[in-house]
Order: structure tokens, then sequence, then C-alpha cells
């Protein structure tokens, strides 16, 4: 009968292990839930011990999760009944009342003996800051004896300004506001045409997409030339996002396709390359010119590249999340795993206030940060060893200990970065605007998304103004330039040439 009795309460026991086990496991799926259903959430961690002179210098780690709408996570079925599509009315010219800019191209030969015959007269509607404009570009065309032909005349004339977009009513700086309005400032074409009408312009939806189009074509040699220059640089940052695309093979769903971002660790450079899906064939045709080493978030995909020349390690931010997000299963062993990483962090911030050179920073992480890494990897082995695998926190440090030393990797260096929220900061551009926009119309549309992301980011991470660079850009005939004149155009290159212009100016 005892025996019974005992064998009874080991059941027991055993179901209510379970049962608690089921129970966290529900617990920290609900908490995770709920943090993508209400968006934005800090991840701030003030460990007990950090003093207050630590907490005025600003040292506590704080970084915003990833924000997922509840339209992503719930199908909503309903009947669309399809109105007939409404036909834009034809504008004829440009109003009347628009401002209006008179540029008059004289032809380069003498015409002091010439006869004015008449003029070609080139309307294109530009942009300014607050308003639209018409510059008027007026072209005089003369009539002169031809040489050595008696009774014979020709006809002279000045050649059309250059322009990367060659018989468009829209002038470089109107087509600068309308992709520098949908990739930085995520405002969609739909809206940036009731803003057009307000002010007398009619423009129709496809010709507003065309225009788009062409600048996306039109900088892809500059797109290609970047890329170019950031295969010089041996440590890049490597991220991925989703992009909703149209697809004719898909009737009722949108395609889900991916920006691939690669950016230069320690230059302000970057690259969004997207590819139609995720697996590990689509990074190759970039990462198999690369060499270096590669930050990643742990995605298995990068560590099955096969490619010698790349030694991957990972983002410590990443493993930290998944330790503050399973505070609520084991506080304790949580709390003691992110104050040792909080303690990284502040090394990492001393550094950079002092602003030591690569050797000091090496130096400086070998004495500090190597050896808290070293105990902490041994303690969560250990600890990993008393706990069930699949709790929350188990399944954290376990993310942790099979990346360990990828983890640790920055420390022996003085030039790696010990995470990758630089890239994942650049991801922001394109989360806000797909929130905007909801989707590209194809997949060509999606490749040409991506070369103005990579240049107009390449502008912000440079500190230019992207309008000012874009506008200037769109002003040569970028197809017909030679390859090193089009590098000059990068905005790096174009920022430098700029600065010795104002110089040389001033002087």
């Amino acid at each position: 009968m005892n025996q019974q009795l005992l064998q009874s309460n080991q059941q027991l026991q055993q179901s209510n292990e379970a049962l608690q086990s089921q129970l966290l496991t529900l617990q920290h799926q609900l908490q995770q839930l709920t943090k993508l259903i209400k968006g934005f959430k800090s991840e701030r961690f003030v460990p007990s011990a950090v003093s207050q002179q630590q907490k005025e210098l600003g040292l506590i780690f704080d970084e915003a999760a990833a924000s997922t709408s509840l339209a992503d996570a719930q199908k909503i079925s309903y009947t669309k009944v399809k109105k007939q599509p409404v036909a834009a009315e034809p504008q004829k010219g440009l109003p009347a009342n628009l401002k209006r800019i008179i540029t008059v191209i004289e032809p380069a030969e003498d015409i002091s003996n010439c006869e004015n015959v008449g003029e070609e007269v080139i309307e294109t509607l530009d942009y300014q800051p607050g308003e639209l404009i018409v510059n008027r570009t007026i072209i005089p065309q003369y009539r002169c004896a031809a040489e050595n032909k008696p009774g014979a005349s020709r006809l002279i004339q000045a050649s059309r300004p250059p322009r990367a977009i060659q018989r468009s009513i829209a002038d470089p700086g109107l087509l600068a506001a309308i992709v520098i309005d949908k990739f930085v400032d995520a405002l969609p074409l739909n809206r940036q045409l009731e803003r057009f009408k307000r002010n007398g312009v009619q423009i129709p939806y496809s010709t507003i997409a065309d225009w788009v189009r062409l600048v996306g074509e039109a900088v892809e040699p500059l797109a290609d030339a970047l890329l170019r220059e950031m295969l010089r640089y041996s440590y890049w940052h490597a991220d991925e996002t989703g992009i909703a695309v149209l697809d004719n093979t898909k009737k009722k769903d949108t395609h889900q396709g991916y920006f691939w971002c690669y950016k230069a660790g320690n230059v302000p450079l970057i690259y969004y390359d997207y590819q139609p899906g995720r697996d590990g064939k689509r990074p190759l045709w970039i990462l198999d010119q690369f060499k270096g080493h590669l930050q990643t978030d742990g995605y298995v995909v990068y560590s099955e590249l096969g490619n010698k020349n790349i030694t991957v390690f990972y983002c410590m931010a990443h493993a930290r999340r998944k330790i503050f997000d399973a505070q609520a299963n084991d506080k304790a062993r949580a709390e003691h795993a992110l104050t040792e990483i909080h303690k990284l962090y502040a090394i990492e911030e001393t550094y950079r206030e002092q602003q030591l050179k690569i050797a000091q920073i090496k130096e400086k992480r070998n004495q500090e940060a190597l050896p808290i890494l070293q105990q902490l990897g041994e303690w969560m082995k250990k600890e990993y060893e008393q706990l069930r695998p699949k709790t929350p926190i188990a399944q954290a440090f376990a993310y942790s200990i099979k990346r360990w030393e990828g983890l640790s990797l920055y420390a022996t260096t003085g030039n790696l970065h010990i995470d990758n929220n630089v890239i994942e900061r650049c991801m922001r551009t394109v989360a806000i605007g797909r929130k905007n926009y909801l989707f590209c119309g194809s997949h060509d549309a999606a490749k040409r998304a991506g070369r103005l992301y990579s240049l107009l980011v390449t502008c912000k991470l440079n500190d230019i103004n992207p309008y000012d660079w874009l506008k200037d850009v769109l002003s040569h005939n970028i197809q017909e330039m030679h390859i090193n004149k089009i590098k000059d155009l990068l905005p790096h290159n174009w920022k430098k040439n700029r600065q010795l212009i104002t110089n040389n100016t001033m002087a």
C-alpha cells in the first residue's frame, strides 16, 4: 500500500513539474505575443550594482524591439466590390500661374551676322521646397549663310542641357523630391499626387510611377559602383528584412520578398539587395565576392555559406534580448547574465568616450572584456545543465552557448563591433516605408527600390541632404559617363568634391 502511494506521489510530482513547465512556456509565449501586438517595447535593464556615476554617464543599455502589426498575424476575409477606374483627364500644357524661370542657351558659334528665325521652347516641371515652378528653357535657332556654298544656309542651335532622364516633363528637382518623399520620408505616391492637385497640377499615377522607375534605372550604375566600393572593405554587417511584392503568379496574396542588407563595418556605406527569398543561395552572388569578417544576428544561412574567406561572428544584442525576455521565467539567472553583458557595453562606451585608437581598444578588450566573456560563457554552461531544456531561460542560454565563440570574437580585435545595432537602425527606413506604401509593384520595382535605398541611406550615413545629392546626380547623363566619373557621384565622394570646390572658391 505504501509502495503504491509512493509511486502515485512520484507520478503527481512529475505531472506537476510538466504542468509547471508548460505554464512557464505559455506565459513566455503570451508575453512575446503581447510585445508584438503592442509594438515597440523598451529593453532597459539597470544592474543592481550600477553606480550613480554610471547612471549619470548614461551607460544603461536600451534598445527597442521590432514591431509587428496585428494585420500581419490576422487574415481578414471580405468581398471587394471592384469599381470602374476613373481615367484622369490629360492636362493641356502647364498652368500659367506657376512661377517660371527662363534660361536662354545661345550657341557657342559667332551669330553676329545671323538672323533669328525662331526658337525651340522646352517647358519642364521642377520643384523647389514649398512650391512647384516651371523651368522655361529657350534655345534660339539661327539661320546663317553656309560657308563655301553661295546661296545656301544652315541652322545653328545650341545643344540641350544634359540630364539623367531625357524628354521628360519632370526636371531633376521634381524627380528628386518625389523619390525622397517616398523612400526617405515614406510618403506614398498617391498622397504626393494629392499635394500636386492642391497646386493646380494633375499628374496621372502611371506617370509619376514611371518617373520613379526611370530614376531607379538611371542610378543603377551608381548602385553598382557603391557595391564595388564596399567590396574593398573586409568587415561587414549583414541583416535582412521582408517586403511584400505584387506577383502575377499569386492572385490572392502578395509575394514575400526580402532586402538583404550589407553595411561596411567602420565606413558609412550600405547596400540593399532585393531577393525573392530568404534561403541560402540568395546572398551568394554578393558574399562570394566578399572576404573578411561578417557580423550577423545568428541566422543559420550565413554560417553555411561555405566561403572559407569569410569569418562569421555574432551580435551580442540578439543574445541579450533573448535573456531579457526570459526574466519572467528565471529572474535570478537572467539578471546575473544581463549584469555581466552590461559590463561589456560599459567597456565599449568608455573607449568611445576616450576616442581610443584600434590598438588601444584591442588591448583594453583583452584586459577587461575577454575575462568577463570567458567567465560568463562557463557560467552559462554550468547553469544550463541544471535547467529543463524547454524553458525560456534554457533556450536563451542555449542560443548563446551555441554561438559563444562567435559572440566573443569581437573582443579579440580592436575594429569589430560588439553588436549589429548599426545595421538594424538602417532597417528602420525600410520598415517605416513599407507600413505606408505597403508593397512593391513587381520584383523589378523591388530591385530598383533596393538601389535607391542603398544610395539614399548612404547619404544619411554621410550626413548629406539626399535631396541636394539626388538633384545634382540627375542633372548628369549618368548612362554616358565614364566609370571613374560615376564613382565621383557616390554620396561620400560627392561630399568630398563639394567641400573641395567650396574651399577653393573661398580661397
